[in-house]
Parts: structure tokens; sequence; C-alpha cells
């Protein structure tokens, strides 16, 4: 895990941010262990108190589960995965529009743009 935070905003939302679009584009798979607090916060240089804040708020929106002396999954509850998914997809789409109606493009000339690009052949950057 080589991960890099800035100084912009908490630390523990970036994380959260961060192990949500794993879940969501399935890097992080369903059911799968999440290391522990003290190794995570090892991995990526960070405070194990910030890792823990993580974990609770994704905890809260039922990504992550407990399993109690074990440890935490990632929810098998593929419907909330889908929903965090679409959630992103339209944070990315709302930030694109804008950032194209800065530019002076229509909604109808961004689209006409955006399928006319092409990513790399594995689709992603």
């Amino acid at each position: 895990m080589n991960w890099t935070f800035t100084n912009d905003r908490p630390i523990y939302l970036q994380l959260t941010e961060r192990l949500e679009r794993e879940i969501a584009s399935g890097t992080l798979a369903p059911g799968s262990w999440v290391p522990p607090v003290r190794e995570l916060a090892g991995k990526l240089g960070i405070s194990p108190n910030t890792v823990q804040r993580a974990m609770y708020e994704m905890e809260r929106s039922g990504l992550i589960v407990s399993r109690g002396t074990e440890g935490k999954t990632i929810t098998e509850d593929t419907a909330r995965i889908e929903s965090i998914r679409q959630d992103l997809a339209r944070q990315t789409l709302e930030a694109f529009y804008r950032e194209m109606g800065r530019l002076g493009y229509t909604r109808e000339e961004s689209l006409r743009l955006a399928e006319e690009y092409s990513l790399p052949a594995s689709g992603k950057e």
C-alpha cells in the first residue's frame, strides 16, 4: 500500500474515501479481511488512532463488518457496495460536468467530448 495523503483534509476522511473506492471497484473483495488497525497504520505511516477513526466510519456506513476478536471484513452486502459505487460515480460525473461548465462547455458538448475520448486498453488510468 503506497497511499499518499494531503494536508487539506483530515487523513481519516481521505483514508475512508480511498477504502470506499477500493471496495466499490472490487480491489477489496466482499468478505475479505481488513488488516488490523496497527498493521494498517504501520503500512500507511499514519497514526493508529486515525485508522481506528476511519474504521469506525466504515463500520457506520456498513462497508466494514466487525467480527469481534477475529477482526474486520469487507461487507458481503453487494447491494450496499453497488450503492456506494453508484454514489461515487455520481460524484465523479458531477465534478466532471461542473469543471466542464467552468471551461464553457455545455452538458451536451461535455458528453460528446467524453464519448470521443478513448481510455487506455485497461479502461483504467
